[in-house]
């Protein structure tokens, strides 16, 4: 940390599982940040490969910076992050997946504005697809947020988990257990608990490969859809929506699911024809 940087009251949470060939991509743009945060804590979810000897080389690296928490099995990212969480100090947290990368003013932009609009407990920002030749999306000059309502998370999820900076002593936490739509059904009970969320217009993270058709959960269609569908199930029993919106929610989820595999089955044909036709 170089002399006179800002120290950001954050817990940065990054679940690791498996991921030695790009947690320190991730832990590098955390380290480039124009606000330090306070600490960084890395969960490895029982990865049972080398993950742990490069986490343990990143916390030589940042020494006094990081916090690596073991998993005794391995549960999945939400619970991977619910056991950083539990050991945060910050009053914020700030989530950040292993195999992805933020913008260096990341965490500066997105503390100034919680901390400037303190009704806001959940903030999320835009996150592109960022192929590794590519440089960083210029930042506009000025900030636009948008208000998101609750129900509007019945029907997309506004944000995605690297994007999101909340406050640490919210009494929510992931579902324990729960690997997919995790991350949804948290904002989704946060939302309709009637706290604001809000969302940054400005793209501050990036993911490293496709958002579907690739490898992990993106390309797991159907259990991610699985997991949605759970999520309008968890919500109606709760009382959090009411039975006309569980149905419409449902519907929705089902056309945009049918909708994405046909995208992805496509998309599989062409390669399949052009690895016929002897194209590269």
């Amino acid at each position: 940390m170089s002399a006179g940087q800002f120290v950001a009251p954050i817990s940065v949470i990054i679940p690791c599982y498996r991921c030695a060939a790009t947690i320190g991509r991730a832990v590098g743009s955390v380290f480039a940040q124009s606000a330090t945060p306070a600490e960084v804590i890395m969960v490895d979810d029982n990865s049972g490969d080398d993950t742990l000897t490069v986490l343990h080389e990143l916390e030589r690296v940042h020494q006094g910076q990081i916090k690596i928490v073991l998993m005794d099995m391995n549960c999945g990212a939400g619970s991977a992050r619910n056991a950083g969480w539990a050991i945060a100090t910050q009053p914020y947290i700030a989530f950040l997946d292993a195999d992805d990368s933020w913008h260096p003013e990341k965490l500066r932009i997105q503390h100034e504005y919680m901390r400037n609009n303190n009704d806001v407990t959940l903030c999320g920002h835009q996150c592109v697809w960022l192929p590794e030749s590519e440089t960083l999306p210029t930042l506009p000059k000025n900030l636009h947020t948008t208000k998101i309502s609750a129900s509007s998370f019945l029907f997309k999820n506004a944000f995605s988990t690297p994007t999101v900076m909340l406050k640490c002593d919210i009494p929510f936490r992931f579902q324990e257990g729960k690997r997919c739509a995790e991350d949804l059904l948290l904002w989704q009970q946060i939302a309709f608990a009637g706290l604001q969320i809000a969302r940054i217009e400005s793209i501050l993270a990036y993911v490293h490969k496709p958002l579907y058709g690739a490898g992990g959960l993106s390309a797991q269609l159907w259990k991610m859809e699985s997991g949605e569908l759970g999520n309008f199930v968890a919500l109606y029993r709760t009382g959090s929506i009411n039975f006309l919106l569980y149905v419409a929610a449902t519907f929705f989820s089902i056309i945009k699911f049918a909708k994405r595999l046909i995208v992805t089955m496509l998309k599989n044909l062409v390669k399949l024809s052009l690895r016929k036709d002897g194209v590269a």
